[in-house]
């Protein structure tokens, strides 16, 4: 998987010239301090920079075109140590192209009232610096993200630490290319979508390949290399082969480990960082890839069945954003709808992501009634509990929209003896009845990804970065 870039934020502060030169080196010197003490805070998944003492119009629009110049740079935070003329940042905030934190601080976290003087006061003015500063954003249609508080306290810098890794996810979208063997499957509507859009909105590049491309990728694969990785996966995994004879079940399991090096050296060398199946075309091949997609999942490959592409893209870059912890593709697929046991049980055919997993996952071979292939080994494992989200991504021709709800995440009451599938139940949170028939009118499909790591303040500042639609059913 290709590794995320060293990403940095910029520090810019903003005052003038008003109170002379010691009160700037004064500015200069807080910064540097809040700046260092961010970055030893180890609460922050990414380093902070301090750039300047803003001043001028001329040295903001300057550093605004350095920002969106330095492919390093995934975000801009900015702080109004004193009162920054907003006119100043008209030209610089227009041009800026990456994501902009407003942090309304102080450095220090309480009032001097023995000491404090007018010196103190013509410096420390943040309390209405940050409104001249906010109101110009407000009325450049900035959308920014705003947060407020203490800088050293740690619920703050966890707060700044979110807004970043959106913000890199925002950052990496553009470079998200999906590969699709085949087309998307037949007759559905919710998985389609408009390809060129994407690409204008979100950087995402979909291009279909056939699957005889992936099949000459499948035949040339090495059998030492398939009996190492097997080797490999006998201490990372439980091997059960049930009914299964033996040669059968290391045929089929080796078969999938053919796919996964088929699959991961196709990508690599294309650079494509997500993928999807179709079921309904896998000529050439034995299997359709279960546990082969869930070996890439774990490396952080997007995915989504059914060659839904926009799931796939979208579950790559909530990946990034989640560091690739208990995150991935979710499909709904059946109900329990008894009075206070209201929940929806959340699986696929095969390529649950084991990411996700609770329990330590289990390779096994089972048949798989639809395909029409030999039968496909995958992981089955028990997903987890928590807080987490379910999104959606919705194409309406006119607009994407973003479909989200929170949701509890909980363990199936029961085992499932003749459901041999990684299983995962959840509920919204605003209750069952409520949240499915608000998701249904706002046309959430049936695909989606599944978090128990990013939140819905991240996907709000997600949807303001892209300037997308997102409803958020409460």
């Amino acid at each position: 998987m290709e590794k995320i870039k060293d990403y940095e934020f910029w520090f810019i502060t903003g005052s003038q010239f008003l109170y002379g030169p010691e009160a700037l080196q004064a500015v200069e010197k807080d910064a540097q301090e809040i700046v260092d003490g961010l970055n030893k805070s180890n609460n922050l998944p990414y380093p902070v920079k301090f750039k300047l003492v803003a001043t001028t119009a001329d040295n903001i629009t300057k550093v605004m075109k350095d920002a969106n110049y330095d492919d390093n740079v995934a975000g801009v935070i900015t702080w109004m140590h004193t009162f920054s003329p907003a006119k100043n940042w008209i030209r610089g905030t227009k041009l800026l192209q990456k994501p902009l934190l407003h942090l309304a601080t102080q450095k220090l976290n309480y009032i001097p009232y023995d000491t404090i003087d007018f010196d103190y006061m013509n410096l420390n003015q943040s309390a209405h610096g940050d409104r001249e500063y906010g109101f110009i954003n407000a009325r450049l249609r900035k959308d920014n993200k705003v947060i407020s508080g203490y800088w050293g306290d740690e619920d703050i810098q966890k707060q700044i630490a979110k807004w970043m890794d959106v913000a890199v996810g925002y950052n990496e979208s553009f470079g998200i290319k999906v590969v699709t063997f085949a087309d998307k499957m037949r007759n559905v509507a919710v998985t389609d979508g408009d390809k060129i859009e994407a690409q204008i909105k979100f950087g995402w590049t979909v291009d279909y390949w056939g699957v005889a491309d992936l099949v000459e990728e499948v035949n040339a694969v090495s059998d030492a290399d398939i009996d190492a990785k097997y080797a490999e996966l006998q201490k990372e995994y439980d091997f059960v082969p049930g009914d299964n004879g033996d040669e059968k079940f290391e045929k089929s399991t080796k078969y999938q480990i053919r796919e996964y090096f088929a699959l991961k050296k196709f990508m690599d060398d294309r650079g494509y960082s997500a993928f999807t199946t179709n079921f309904e075309d896998l000529a050439g091949l034995d299997q359709l890839p279960g546990l082969a997609v869930q070996m890439l999942n774990a490396e952080g490959y997007g995915f989504a069945g059914e060659g839904d592409w926009k799931t796939a893209a979208l579950d790559r870059l909530m990946k990034i954003i989640a560091h690739n912890k208990l995150t991935g593709f979710m499909e709904d697929y059946t109900l329990d709808l008894r009075k206070g046991h209201e929940a929806i049980l959340g699986s696929h055919m095969l390529e649950v992501d084991p990411t996700i997993a609770s329990t330590k996952p289990r390779v096994e071979v089972h048949p798989l009634d639809i395909g029409g292939k030999d039968d496909p080994a995958r992981l089955v494992f028990t997903g987890s509990e928590g807080d987490a989200v379910d999104v959606t991504m919705a194409d309406f021709g006119d607009e994407f929209k973003l479909i989200s709800y929170d949701v509890t995440g909980n363990k199936p009451e029961k085992e499932t003896p003749h459901l041999p599938i990684a299983k995962q139940l959840w509920t919204p949170k605003m209750g069952w009845k409520k949240g499915a028939e608000a998701w249904i009118t706002a046309g959430g499909g049936h695909h989606t990804v599944l978090s128990f790591v990013v939140d819905s303040e991240q996907l709000t500042d997600l949807s303001k970065m892209f300037g997308l639609t997102f409803v958020d059913i409460q």
